[in-house]
């Protein structure tokens, strides 16, 4: 019996590859999940493209989608002869990829996967695309390139400022190193980069933030090894900015993994104790591998996995750090599989769950206590209107205004949305416990 060309990904052609990819993606599976075993049956020199390939296509799903519907004389209800139109479509119109070879590897892709039969179709649309490369670009420009269920909810959310914040969400976000100034100031670090000839340039809000202005790998960039810096975004950059002085005290960092804000908070503090608390074992993992790498002090810090919804502490903590799992539509930029992973449905269960949690550990909160409630959503419901039902909620709670030059002031706490050239959506608002 002849293989299926779906069980050998050996003899599949790069665009074929890229499809399984993005069809993975589109049955649930975060990229993240089945990325390193679908790479490694890419070779080294293919895989650059296949790299751009997935993330483009992610990226531009919807509107890809809203372009190639209207192209067909019927719906054709198959995934993935739409997944190969998508990948020709996106190399035509949004790579320097040759029109020949776009066209002739996507076919000869929707063939090998088994659709010998649809490939004409394939041929037929892609061909039209480069006689009509105008037209179907501007489709392409104007499209939201959001699933409608988002777009209702960012318009009642953002109004006037939808369609700057629709465009922002299809950028690139650019690569962000936090300086561990524990070994090297900021100002130190650029002179470094500088001298190894690498471009990149201050943050504008965060004081240890550096954006680079090319994409480099980021081991081989110098102190990688040594723990000169992390890489991390701008705007959670800020968190520990927001934090009282944290010398001698205890801290609970909730929902900690990977371990981007423990390591800062140790970066500027010396605390007593430092709890880091999450429920994905293989992810706090690596709080402890940065923790080494960035050679901070480990021995006051606790790496416990357990749910923030039940675990309790055996003393109450000085100060908490709640970064509440949320739907993450603040870091699309960087995470373009969010736009075919989440539905509608999540949100409510999303806040139902940050709500369990924001109620568990203030209850781990001593009176005079601060908790900073984060996220890395741009949706209300997570964010703006979670703290208005939790002050509601808790006459022993009192807003500590977050006084700044930064971000869109909310009923409660501020909002930062996801910005050129800077850092992605997140939202901060600060709780003292007062009774």
């Amino acid at each position: 019996m002849k293989q299926s060309p779906h069980a050998s990904g050996k003899n599949l052609n790069l665009r074929a590859q890229v499809v399984k990819t993005l069809l993975a993606v589109q049955n649930g599976q975060s990229l993240a999940s089945v990325l390193q075993q679908h790479m490694s049956i890419v070779s080294d020199k293919d895989r650059a493209l296949y790299h751009e390939l997935v993330l483009g296509c992610l990226r531009q799903w919807h509107a890809l989608k809203q372009l190639t519907l209207p192209l067909l004389a019927k719906p054709l209800e198959n995934q993935v002869v739409e997944t190969c139109l998508y990948v020709g479509l996106y190399q035509l119109l949004c790579t320097r990829v040759a029109a020949h070879a776009a066209i002739s590897e996507t076919v000869e892709a929707a063939k090998q996967l088994g659709m010998e039969s649809l490939s004409g179709v394939v041929n037929a649309i892609l061909r039209r695309a480069t006689r009509e490369t105008e037209q179907f670009y501007d489709v392409l420009e104007q499209a939201s390139n959001l699933p409608s269920w988002l777009s209702k909810r960012l318009k009642k959310d953002w109004g006037e400022n939808f369609d700057a914040l629709s465009y922002e969400l299809k950028q690139v976000a650019p690569l962000t190193l936090r300086v561990n100034t524990r070994q090297v100031s900021r100002d130190e670090y650029l002179d470094i980069l500088e001298d190894e000839g690498i471009d990149a340039h201050r943050c504008d809000i965060s004081e240890v933030g550096i954006v680079m202005d090319e994409s480099l790998h980021i081991p081989s960039l110098p102190g990688f090894e040594a723990g000169g810096f992390s890489v991390q975004d701008e705007h959670a950059q800020l968190c520990a900015t927001l934090l009282p002085n944290l010398n001698g005290k205890f801290v609970i960092d909730a929902c900690a993994a990977p371990g981007g804000k423990t390591a800062h908070i140790l970066e500027r503090y010396q605390p007593k104790k430092l709890i880091a608390l999450d429920q994905d074992e293989k992810r706090l993992k690596r709080v402890s591998e940065n923790l080494e790498r960035l050679v901070l002090d480990g021995k006051h810090v606790e790496i416990v996995t357990a749910d923030a919804v039940k675990w309790s502490s055996s003393e109450l903590a000085d100060c908490i750090v709640l970064d509440a799992p949320c739907s993450a539509i603040g870091v699309i930029r960087r995470h373009p599989d969010i736009r075919l992973l989440r539905q509608s449905g999540d949100i409510a269960k999303t806040v139902q769950l940050q709500k369990q949690i924001l109620d568990n550990m203030w209850q781990q909160l001593k009176v005079g206590g601060t908790l900073l409630y984060v996220t890395c959503s741009i949706l209300k419901a997570e964010n703006e209107q979670q703290m208005v039902d939790f002050f509601a909620q808790h006459a022993d709670a009192q807003e500590q205004k977050i006084e700044a030059d930064w971000g869109i002031e909310q009923i409660h706490g501020r909002q930062l949305l996801p910005h050129a050239g800077q850092g992605d959506g997140f939202y901060y608002c600060r709780i003292t416990k007062i009774a």
